[in-house]
């Protein structure tokens, strides 16, 4: 079979992208321990292959996989979970789709390897059991209060006591408060429920509570200007949202703008209102 030059870099592009992930997906394969997701993870191993197999029938040459991509992808998964980092793999695969679009007509089992990736591949991702996403709920429930509750705190504190050191001490007492009464909360819930990881999921929320807290009250402690830490703080919270957005949306397959701007507006929208209580607090009590 005879093709043009652009028909036949797109074939040998796909060709290579299959390999690549069949290698990604048998590199998993081995290393997990868990038996139902080594399952799903040969069985999409092995349809990529015949994805790139029959590819090899149409260009009648070898090509390599590419190595960059298969250790970012293994590492990325191994690091942030399975779901995540083949979530993230299937969206930069994305671009892929354009192209077989444009090779569709070349032949009859295109539509068929085109469905694959549309399809089933995302339904096996959804099978796979990913321990870092069991407790998703409990740092969500973590950073949410923080996030809100804390940022809406040192708006506050700043415009009514205007003193870095102070609000530091405030803001690190109030959120570690914060953070063991949030712990003890989502223990309760969650035994309550019947789960078996109540203690897990309770750490998960304080320590999320925690390091937020940290990261927003840093700010504080180095420098002397209350306005210009409670600008960084701000600027904290949206690269939190923004980067623990990202993560859920590619995750669980979700829109990453309705959240994002969900979960900012809420942050901001409190520190703003919080801001002014702390304003006509200081001007009517004097503090």
């Amino acid at each position: 079979m005879t093709f043009s030059l652009d028909t036949k870099n797109i074939l040998l592009a796909a060709q290579k992208n299959e390999i690549t992930e069949y290698n990604v997906y048998k590199n998993l394969a081995k290393i997990t321990k868990n038996k139902h997701n080594k399952k799903i993870l040969n069985q999409i191993s092995t349809e990529e292959l015949g994805h790139h197999d029959f590819f090899k029938t149409l260009t009648n040459q070898e090509v390599a996989p590419s190595k960059f991509k298969i250790f970012y992808y293994s590492l990325i998964s191994r690091v942030f979970g399975l779901t995540f980092g083949l979530r993230l793999m299937e969206k930069g695969e994305e671009n892929t789709q354009i192209n077989y679009a444009e090779i569709k007509n070349v032949s009859p089992k295109m539509k068929e390897i085109m469905n694959d990736e549309k399809n089933h591949e995302d339904k096996l991702i959804d099978l796979i059991d990913s321990k870092a996403l069991q407790y998703t709920s409990s740092i969500i429930l973590g950073l949410n209060d923080a996030l809100v509750e804390l940022t809406g705190a040192l708006a506050g504190l700043t415009l009514a006591i205007n003193d870095s050191k102070l609000i530091a001490i405030a803001g690190t007492i109030t959120g570690i408060a914060a953070a063991l009464s949030m712990a003890g909360s989502s223990y309760l819930s969650a035994k309550e429920e019947g789960s078996k990881d109540a203690f897990k999921s309770s750490l998960y929320t304080g320590f999320a509570y925690i390091l937020t807290v940290i990261i927003l009250v840093t700010p504080y402690i180095l420098l002397k200007n209350p306005l210009i830490s409670l600008s960084i703080t701000l600027s904290s919270v949206i690269l939190i949202i923004l980067l623990f957005t990202f993560y859920i949306s590619v995750a669980k397959n979700l829109s990453f703008k309705k959240r994002f701007l969900e979960m900012a507006g809420i942050s901001l929208s409190v520190a703003i209102l919080n801001f002014f209580i702390g304003l006509l607090v200081r001007k009517y009590i004097g503090v």
